[in-house]
Parts: structure tokens; sequence; C-alpha cells
């Protein structure tokens, strides 16, 4: 979804619903017919909270930490804030949700989570879930997507081969990071057994050498994983290394859910009871990694379908709640739509 260029008509279209959505935004016409969609859940999708360099995987990083600000002032103003606890608390029969509830999730389990993020949640008094990738919690183990973006950072070269037999070359910067992007959606077509192997022999295709220790800096530790958690951050899994899960055989993936659920509960010392799927959207979960997902003990499991959703559809399909992915490019009259059931009609 990295590659395509948008043709003339398409930026003008493009400008014409900027216009538009900015028109709503400003107006507060993005509100109208709010009391029709009181009963819901808003799940917010984040990943990174940063600021952006040469050396990050840019679609990973949500927004901005100014913006992340602005976008918690927002939820503050229209939304009610829920706890994973309480949204589980309603699903078993116990307490009402608000109108309007929200859910703050986030992948992965990035440090600027805990430096970025973690200090504004904490100034509006709101929980939020993290869904950590168990295995590279503390570690120098890099998501080969931050290996790539390191990479072609970092290489004097003007060309790589593909997967697929191809070879892809560029001539400055903006072709070189659609390559890059390119490189990446290339991987997620693989086997999972194959895509390590291209991954280990990236730095070598590009002429690079990695730092020891230079990812480490990248995630949270255990003991910011504990802090947060005491401090009303909720955590979920996420696996244990990060694959699609039906792009490997069942019993793997049945031991990537329960070893990375087993792994956060033990770190914290009390039950996980939710998960994130790797990349989220349709192809990547089914009816088996779902019950993977309930006999490792969770009550929700969380896809990157387009949301929100109604009450009734969460309560209905609890193990493939819809979340609205947030990237730093969306304005704040974009983030209002993406959070608004207008999002629903997006294809």
């Amino acid at each position: 979804m990295y590659l395509s260029q948008p043709s003339q008509k398409k930026s003008k279209r493009s400008a014409l619903v900027k216009r538009i959505l900015e028109f709503g935004y400003h107006s507060g016409l993005v509100q109208l017919g709010r009391p029709l969609w009181a009963n819901s859940l808003t799940v917010l999708n984040y990943h990174r909270i940063d600021n952006l360099s040469p050396e990050t995987f840019q679609p990973n990083v949500s927004a901005l930490p100014a913006e992340f600000a602005r976008q918690m002032e927002y939820l503050a103003r229209w939304y009610k804030v829920v706890s994973l606890q309480t949204l589980h608390e309603w699903l078993n029969g116990g307490r009402k949700l608000p109108p309007h509830a929200a859910l703050i999730t986030f992948d992965d389990g990035y440090l600027d989570n805990y430096t970025n993020a973690y200090p504004i949640l904490r100034k509006h008094g709101f929980s939020a879930v993290i869904f950590l990738t168990a295995g590279h919690i503390g570690t120098d183990t890099a998501f080969y997507w931050d290996l790539t973006a390191y990479c072609f950072a970092h290489t004097r070269l003007d060309r790589i081969p593909f997967p697929d037999g191809t070879q892809r070359c560029w001539h400055n910067e903006a072709e070189m990071q659609q390559v890059s992007y390119g490189w990446i959606e290339s991987l997620k077509k693989l086997p999972e057994d194959e895509k390590k192997k291209w991954v280990a022999r990236l730095p070598e295709l590009l002429g690079v050498a990695i730092p020891d220790g230079y990812f480490k800096r990248l995630m949270m530790n255990w003991d910011q994983v504990r802090e947060m958690s005491a401090n009303g951050i909720e955590f979920g899994g996420h696996t244990i290394q990060h694959p699609i899960l039906t792009r490997i055989p069942p019993e793997r993936a049945r031991s990537e859910i329960s070893g990375s659920v087993a792994r956060v509960s033990e770190e914290l010392g009390k039950p996980v009871t939710s998960f994130a799927y790797p990349n989220g959207m349709p192809d990547d979960f089914n009816a088996a990694t779902a019950r993977f997902v309930q006999e490792a003990g969770c009550q929700t499991a969380f896809t990157l379908l387009n949301g929100p959703a109604s009450l009734d559809e969460v309560r209905k399909s609890p193990y493939t709640v819809r979340r609205s992915f947030i990237s730093h490019k969306h304005s704040m009259p974009e983030f209002s739509t993406l959070i608004n059931p207008l999002n629903r009609l997006r294809h």
C-alpha cells in the first residue's frame, strides 16, 4: 500500500476530500448524528509515538508526540476512554460501558510508548493496552521493517535483489524509500522461514554493518513494562516473534500465541486476557487462530479491520474486534473522521 503513486485525478479528489474533512472538523459537523452511535466501541491502534528520522520505518510512526497530545485532548472532549478490564467486565455481564466508549491500544512494545506516550496518557488519567511482541522486549532483536529502514538509510548502494528474482534500483532518496517499502511488502508474502533467510541477508545485500546493541534502544524492557502496569497501563500478547499467523503451521501459531500470553503474564505476575493479531488484516487471522487465542485464556482479540464497531458487534465477535489504524500522516480532521463510524465506509 506504500508503493502506488497518486494520479493527477486522485490528487484533485484527495484535495477536495481534505477540504471537506477540514470543514467538518472545524465546524463540528463531524459530530453530526452523535447520539446515533453512542452505543459503540472505538478502538484506536497506535504503534510508535516519536519524531521522524531517516533510520525510522516511518509507516510505523502513528503520531509525533505533539500530535498525540492533541489527539488525547480530542478523546478527552468527545469520548469516554475505558480500560480493557472495564471492557471485559461488560462482556461478562458486569458494568455497562459509557456512551462513546474508546479504548487506546499500541502494538509491539516500542520504547517511545514509555518515554513519549505514557506521560501524556498519565496527564489525562487514561488507561491503554500495549500488545507486546514478547521475544523483542528488552532485546537487541530488530523487527524486519526496522532493520530494513536502518539498512536502507545507511547503504551506499543503489540496488537490491528481491525475493521474486527481480532487482530494484533507485536514483534518489524518494525512490529508495519506495523500494524499501516494496522490499518489506514482498517479505510479508513469503513463508515465515523463507522470510527470515532474506532478512538475515539484508545487511550483506546492502553492505551495511549494524552496531552492537543498536536495536536494544528501540524496545521497552520488562522493568519499564512492570512500572507502567503498576500505574494503570494494561498489556496483552502479540506473539513472540511477530509472524503472520496464517503463514505458519497451526501448531506453531498456537505456540506463538500461548507463548506470548504466558511470557507477559509471567513477567507481570498476573493474568493476560487479550491479544492482537500481527498485521491484523482479513488474511492474517482465521477461526483457528481465534480458537488458539481463546485457549490461551484471552477474552478478546483485536484486528486492524476498520472501526469503530457497535457494541452488539463486539459482543458477537470478541475475538475479531475492529481498530482504527492511526498514522502520523493523518491531520486532526482526518483523525476525527477515522475514529468516527464514517470510517467503516472507507475501502
